[in-house]
């Protein structure tokens, strides 16, 4: 999404702490309530972050999607006229990369096989690539708000968010609907999921704009882990940086890579509990 000053933020009060979210897909500030009295309550773990390796970033990328795939980091960046799609090294000034044409506002990205899906903010399209070269191959309908996207292969299908609470599952040659679910704490919805993450049957999401990142059970929509956090950067940095964004598993590991808006740093860090 964009720039974390344009809309203001919703303070819930969760079991789980104080859980920040914006109004849901720009429809205003909602409140879905607390469940069904007598609800069994869902166990969520609540974790933290233990940074264990800090890498340069792009200071200029306003990063909305990003993702490891072969040893290589995918990154997309967002804003009209600016928009792009990196590989390379993670920590490494990209090997190859592709400009998008304006009007078009680069949101997240995945790799299916050998392409990469590309999607786009507001503009009606998804842009699949060629995962090695990053050439634009085709581009198809989207016609919702394009946030994120992650890819389940062994369920053969995409996990996408709009930027409200659903996650929305879709083929990944086609990327028609398969179904939704709706993302819960103890039946309160969760909005403003963004940038994704699939890790086998789990689904890392930032939540938008905070500093904070859910995960998911795909089956239920009931989120199981609630990760805060903490401030990665200096405040001198974070004068030029915007929001939290960006989250890709290393693969072999149980590590993650976190970036932001603007950040000058990536950091690989681990899940801990609290």
């Amino acid at each position: 999404m964009r720039l974390a000053f344009v809309l203001p933020v919703v303070v819930v009060a969760l079991a789980t702490g104080m859980f920040v979210h914006g109004c849901e897909g720009g429809r205003g500030a909602t409140d879905h309530g607390r469940g069904m009295p007598g609800q069994a309550a869902a166990r969520i773990e609540r974790l933290s972050v233990d940074v264990i390796e800090t890498l340069p970033h792009d200071p200029k990328a306003f990063t909305q999607g990003l993702e490891m795939a072969r040893g290589m980091l995918y990154e997309s960046t967002g804003v009209s006229g600016r928009s792009t799609v990196t590989v390379g090294r993670p920590g490494a000034p990209p090997a190859r990369g592709a400009q998008l044409p304006s009007p078009l506002f680069g949101e997240g990205i995945t790799v299916v096989g050998p392409t990469l899906w590309q999607l786009t903010w507001r503009n009606g399209v998804a842009i699949e690539r060629d995962a090695r070269t990053l050439a634009e191959l085709r581009r198809v309908p989207y016609p919702e708000e394009g946030w994120g996207v992650c890819h389940q292969p062994h369920r053969g299908r995409l996990v996408t968010t709009d930027g409200t609470s659903r996650l929305v599952f879709r083929d990944p040659g086609t990327l028609q609907k398969k179904g939704e679910v709706p993302v819960t704490i103890r039946g309160q919805r969760v909005g403003r999921l963004n940038e994704l993450e699939c890790v086998g049957d789990v689904v890392y999401a930032n939540v938008w704009p905070t500093d904070r990142i859910v995960r998911i059970d795909v089956d239920t929509g009931e989120v199981t882990g609630d990760i805060a956090v903490p401030p990665l950067l200096s405040a001198t940095e974070r004068r030029g940086a915007d929001v939290l964004n960006g989250i890709a598993a290393v693969p072999g590991t149980n590590q993650f890579l976190l970036t932001g808006k603007w950040w000058p740093r990536m950091f690989r860090v681990a899940f801990v509990p609290e």
